[in-house]
């Protein structure tokens, strides 16, 4: 790309801009189509439509298999890379064919990829280890097969800029949800649970973000794990809804290490995915713990990671006036209710109210932090990711 045709997209006065993302559930490619106005704090955003791609069993499986240790070998996330890169190709071009808009009027996409693995916390051993991670969908396959400017890998730069690359989502938060006078938690349920507090004084260096612990990861795999693989996930919370709160299971849940270190701090399924899952649902099994009381006690602990996050981390400095659910966590009932259960007198809706589909804010997320990319400002929030200071994110392939 030359700069002149950079510089001409920078100065369009809309773009549209399609938003890709694949979260820790791995369930499919979230794709949003979005008009946008502006940029920075004159951001206007338009959304024209959303929908999620599932990913087939087969691809699901690779890329549990390539996030994993023991079996993410080089050649298998080498070529899950392009796998998957293609895949986002698949999604962009379904989500216009859609929504009947031709590809040649696309300015941008920005593509999220697949998180394989996340170092964001460092060990004793410094001198061994570094910060790092890695997110797959060849994003040049991407711009190759569109021919639309993609922008990617947004991670890597505030790690680079001493960050933990992670959550990236509060500068998009802040643009979407900021309002004078109301401290706003926007809280996002997706497979790990994340927070973006909005301060009532509107200060964008105030703002405090964090993963709060894990969000539907656990659910989710207990739902498989109960159903012989029949459910992904507990649709409606009926599964948790068959069972019984066991409190002593909950507080012993809740004394996991990650919970109760301060912010900055992400997590994601090296901490609490499959293995953890698989191994948590062993031991209950081996306690007699019922099933549906074990499904009813893990969705109850991801509300009350949430609620003892707020009261560690932002009640002591701020009151929070109303939150804002997004994910797929808001579609489950029963988590919805322990929620209520657990922030008293504090009002909780969905951004749904918003305009917003909930499925949608992530992908949606990375289409603003794309287009603050082309128009050269910076995208992360250094009090939420611990980076010295605020940087231009992602890498720009040319179409």
């Amino acid at each position: 790309m030359s700069i002149e045709k950079l510089i001409r997209l920078k100065e369009k006065n809309g773009r549209n801009v399609i938003g890709l993302m694949s979260g820790t559930s791995c369930d499919g490619i979230d794709a949003c189509l979005v008009k946008i106005t502006g940029s920075g704090l004159s951001t206007e955003v338009d959304i024209i439509g959303f929908e999620t791609y599932s990913y087939k069993k087969e691809i699901r499986e690779l890329i549990f298999q390539a996030s994993c240790k023991e079996t993410g070998t080089v050649d298998k996330i080498c070529q899950l890379n392009f796998v998957l890169g293609q895949l986002f190709v698949d999604a962009a071009r379904q989500i216009i064919e859609k929504l009947s808009v031709p590809l040649s009027e696309i300015d941008i996409i920005g593509s999220h990829g697949q998180t394989i693995y996340h170092i964001s916390s460092l060990k004793e051993k410094k001198d061994k280890e570094v910060r790092s991670t890695l997110q797959i969908g060849e994003p040049s396959v991407i711009a190759r097969e569109t021919g639309v400017t993609t922008v990617a890998d947004f991670r890597t730069m505030d790690i680079a800029a001493g960050g933990e690359g992670a959550p990236l989502v509060p500068y998009a938060d802040y643009i979407l949800f900021r309002k004078n006078g109301i401290g706003r938690a926007i809280q996002n349920i997706g497979g790990i649970s994340n927070v973006t507090f909005l301060p009532a004084d509107g200060d964008i260096t105030k703002i405090i973000a964090f993963d709060n612990g894990p969000g539907n990861m656990i659910i989710d795999r207990f739902a498989e794990t109960i159903t012989d693989g029949r459910l992904k996930y507990d649709k409606n919370g009926e599964l948790a809804s068959k069972g019984k709160l066991n409190q002593d299971l909950l507080e012993r849940l809740c004394a996991h290490p990650y919970l109760s270190k301060p912010p900055p701090k992400s997590t994601g399924r090296e901490d609490f995915g499959v293995p953890f899952s698989d191994d948590l649902y062993k031991e209950l099994r081996e306690g007699n713990i019922a099933v549906h009381d074990a499904i009813a006690t893990i969705t109850a602990f991801t509300a009350k990671s949430i609620s003892d996050s707020y009261t560690k981390f932002i009640l002591p400095y701020y009151k929070i006036d109303e939150v804002i659910i997004s994910g797929g966590g808001a579609y489950n009932p029963v988590l919805f209710r322990f929620l209520k259960d657990y922030l008293v007198d504090i009002n909780i809706s969905t951004v749904d109210n918003f305009g917003i589909p909930s499925n949608a804010k992530e992908a949606l997320a990375f289409a603003i932090l794309a287009n603050e990319t082309i128009c050269g400002n910076p995208g992360n929030v250094p009090s939420a990711t611990g980076a010295k200071e605020s940087v231009v994110l992602g890498k720009i392939i040319p179409g």
